[in-house]
């Protein structure tokens, strides 16, 4: 087993030795800039995309095979045998046992984007485990020990972007002070931390949870465990919520995106996986990245029609209507104590 700081601190060279021998395909990209409700957008060029096979969306539906039994249909990249270039080493969560492999992501936009991923099979429909969240809360903070700077995301279901029905949570490096709306939850004035809030500039159902500002600077999983579980419990339960308050929401288990830093855990419910733009009428396919501020596109035509459209339109049409009023024993709305909005 690896530490998670010996983990971080051979990113570069295993990704660059992953690249040389042709077994991890780096794509490049270019971030464009776009403000919308207070927020700087990134939207994501990445025109080498349109070259990359693209994998069926897993069926999670009522009445598809299992997930254990579409796994045997194809091929499982997070099953071994390991591509030796992409396997960077393995971690035991200290409390409950439980293994996780930690792989490169094959295709990369981000440099250094890698994945933590359950090594025996989970479904991708379920909830992240305690567990789960310790560790991925652990890189983020071996992350910061090495100098660098990550966040976590986790797209769970088929309306949620995800592309592997294996559990799997992904880890790409930022170089500022966090994704898009992080900064936003993080200007946010709250009454009362240890609750969940929406953040009012988006026109969309979103629960955030702020964690104590001690947790960053402990490793104790009998510490940290509590505190993510809880604070993770707490937004999925509004985000179920939200889901019910919504008669027309589709059969089946609700998907959410979920992406987690050293100081907030955010969840967003999701209606559908893509949003039909109206500029070109091609399908945008969105993920818990785009949730958190972070656009991907393929080509220039689709940059325009997204900048045409607007972002958070656009995340609208994948997401849930609001419905602060049903939730408010349990939620507040920091819209009007977000600082530097206007």
């Amino acid at each position: 087993m690896s530490t998670h700081k010996e983990i971080l601190a051979k990113l570069p060279e295993h990704f660059d030795k992953a690249r040389e021998s042709g077994d991890l395909l780096f794509f490049p990209s270019s971030v464009h800039t776009h403000a919308e409700n207070g927020v700087e957008f990134q939207i994501r060029l990445c025109p080498a995309l349109q070259n990359k096979p693209r994998l069926p969306t897993p069926d999670f539906t009522k009445d598809a095979p299992s997930a254990q039994a579409q796994e045997k249909q194809r091929h499982d990249p997070f099953a071994p045998p390991y591509v030796p270039a992409l396997l960077l080493g393995e971690v035991r969560d200290a409390s409950e046992g439980r293994e996780y492999v930690i792989l490169f992501n094959k295709y990369s936009v981000v440099p250094h984007h890698f994945m933590v991923v359950t090594k025996d099979f989970q479904s991708q429909t379920s909830p992240l485990l305690p567990a789960d969240l310790v560790q991925v809360y652990l890189f983020l903070q071996a992350a910061r020990a090495v100098g660098r700077k990550f966040f976590a995301f986790y797209n769970c279901g088929d309306l949620s972007g995800a592309s592997q029905p294996h559990k799997h949570v992904q880890l790409i490096p930022i170089d500022d002070d966090g994704p898009p709306v992080e900064k936003l939850a993080r200007a946010a004035k709250i009454d009362q931390e240890d609750r969940p809030f929406s953040l009012g500039a988006l026109p969309y159902a979103n629960h955030v949870r702020r964690l104590p500002s001690s947790l960053s600077n402990t490793s104790e999983p009998d510490t940290l465990e509590p505190a993510l579980a809880d604070a993770f419990l707490s937004l999925l339960d509004l985000a179920i919520q939200t889901v019910r308050h919504d008669p027309t929401y589709p059969a089946g288990t609700p998907s959410y995106n979920v992406f987690l830093t050293l100081e907030h855990i955010h969840i967003v419910p999701r209606r559908q996986e893509t949003h039909t733009l109206a500029g070109t009428g091609e399908k945008l396919s969105v993920n818990a990245l785009g949730f958190a501020g972070m656009l991907l596109v393929k080509s220039e035509r689709e940059l325009e029609a997204v900048k045409e459209e607007g972002v958070t339109k656009i995340l609208k049409d994948v997401a849930l209507e609001t419905v602060h009023e049903a939730q408010t024993d349990a939620h507040t709305v920091a819209d009007d104590h977000i600082a530097g909005q206007e």
